[in-house]
């Protein structure tokens, strides 16, 4: 018997489905907040959850993404108001089966019902029959294996899951990937060490036409260099010591999908020439071999370091940089977008109260407060690792601030007071590695580092009333500038 909740603020909505899906057979239950429906969705598993779009607490697209993490298969069904239809479909394009409309109709709930969960039972035997339905994990060290990611089925809540966020550069970054996925063109994704480059990579494989195909991911960085010719092209047997049998490498896995090469300034020349001829010819040699294969792979490559300079310095080939740069995706730091921290965050609770075990509800306001103020050097993966962890030492039901590690709780940033004149002497703590240490002595605002300029910005301004003439001129910086700053770090007032 299949389990259906019903989540709507209307009490009598409920009341009318629970006895209406009843007399179908359906086992139901029904709530009447987004929140009171996720602290259901922990403790057992539904194959339907029907869900008010406005519901006073949570909506429908954050319920939606909610649901998707605990209960990947879960089929959602939105319920909407006339005048909210253009919202509900974009919940159909975020992974809701279908909207219904008020007022509803018997019939016509009964049979999207029915379609969605015939669906949704077609969708799992899909993947159990699927004999490429491996799974890529953002957990999991690379260290050069072969990862595959999982075909036309929902990802799994482990961290296989891409969340966008809100921010003006979330939702840039989503409008680039519904752009250059249907196309075969290279790309590069930049961005800091953490930012998510691989599940920007997997997001555009997915909505690509290659999407029924591997997805092949290899950490460059992670390979020696006397691997890495026989981990991307392979090779045959006695072509080196210890070429036991033939091999296959990592662009005949990905044929006819997608490969995404991570770290590739780290490719040694003699690869870098191997990879040239792969983007011109569509053609690979095993090591030892003289026989070509054809491969057709769309080309996904990452980087934290600057690969034009790169080319300037003579370590990376100016005819390769050119192919892979059909397209370039940058990824902000997490502390330049600061309205997504706490959806990342929840995200990351919902992932860790289930490796742990545990139901932790949210945050406190402080906590909240703490991790929006952080300068977030890891990024993601940083924040990843902070909410694990604060969930692990938890005790009740939600994260207080004391959980947080010491530099989260008490960044040792540049007081306003310190910004009159002087210079900034910025040293690190042996203790924790990239953590800055700032010095007493006054700096000019311009030659602060962006975590100081932040916390200085919100506390002068509190200081001067909010008042922006004021605050830009106890900042020693023109109006224009500060409004610039207000905007690249997301301060709102």
């Amino acid at each position: 018997m299949e389990k259906i909740l019903i989540i709507d603020d209307n009490n009598d909505i409920c009341l009318l489905l629970e006895r209406f899906l009843g007399k179908q057979g359906y086992k139901t239950a029904s709530v009447q907040r987004g929140d009171d429906g996720l602290v259901l969705l922990r403790k057992e598993a539904f194959e339907l959850v029907i869900c008010d779009f406005k519901l006073p607490d949570i909506d429908g697209l954050e319920m939606l993404r909610r649901i998707k993490v605990m209960h990947p298969t879960t089929a959602v069904i939105i319920i909407t108001g006339y005048s909210d239809v253009r919202m509900a479909v974009q919940t159909v394009k975020h992974g809701a089966y279908d909207y219904v409309t008020k007022p509803l109709y018997p019939d016509e709930i009964l049979y999207t019902i029915k379609a969605a969960l015939e669906r949704r039972l077609q969708s799992l035997n899909q993947a159990k029959s699927s004999p490429t339905t491996a799974t890529a994990t953002a957990n999991t060290a690379k260290v050069g294996a072969v990862k595959q990611a999982p075909v036309k089925v929902p990802l799994t809540p482990d961290g296989k899951r891409f969340i966008f966020g809100r921010s003006r550069a979330a939702e840039q970054l989503q409008k680039h990937i519904d752009l250059i996925a249907p196309t075969d063109m290279s790309v590069i994704i930049t961005g800091e060490t953490g930012t998510g480059k691989e599940f920007v990579a997997n997001a555009i494989h997915l909505k690509s036409k290659r999407a029924d195909k591997p997805f092949v991911a290899i950490d460059c960085g992670a390979l020696g260099k006397e691997l890495a010719g026989s981990e991307l092209f392979g090779h045959v047997k006695g072509s080196f010591t210890g070429a036991m049998s033939d091999k296959a490498g990592s662009f005949e896995f990905a044929n006819g999908g997608t490969i995404f090469l991570d770290e590739i300034g780290n490719l040694s020349y003699d690869n870098q020439i191997k990879l040239l001829r792969v983007l011109q010819e569509r053609k690979i040699r095993r090591i030892g071999s003289n026989q070509d294969i054809p491969v057709d792979v769309r080309i996904i490559v990452a980087t934290n370091e600057d690969l034009r300079e790169a080319v300037r310095q003579g370590k990376f080939r100016e005819d390769i940089y050119h192919r892979i740069a059909e397209f370039e995706m940058h990824l902000s730091p997490l502390r330049e977008r600061k309205s997504d921290i706490m959806i990342f965050a929840e995200h990351f609770l919902e992932l860790a109260n289930q490796q742990l075990e545990k139901d932790i509800q949210g945050f406190e306001e402080e906590a909240k407060e703490k991790l929006k103020e952080y300068y977030w050097h890891g990024n993601l993966r940083e924040l990843q690792n902070v909410v694990k962890r604060a969930v692990l030492l938890t005790q009740g039901d939600y994260i207080e601030a004391d959980v947080l590690p010491h530099e989260i709780i008490s960044p040792q940033y540049l007081t306003p007071e310190d910004t009159n004149s002087g210079n900034i002497q910025i040293n690190y703590d042996p203790a924790r590695p990239g953590v800055p240490v700032f010095s007493q002595s006054a700096a000019n605002l311009k030659s602060v580092s962006e975590n100081a300029e932040r916390a200085a910005i919100l506390k002068v301004l509190e200081k001067t009333g909010y008042n922006k003439t004021k605050a830009a001129e106890v900042l020693n910086i023109d109006r224009k500038t500060l409004y610039n700053k207000l905007k690249a770090y997301d301060i709102h007032l």
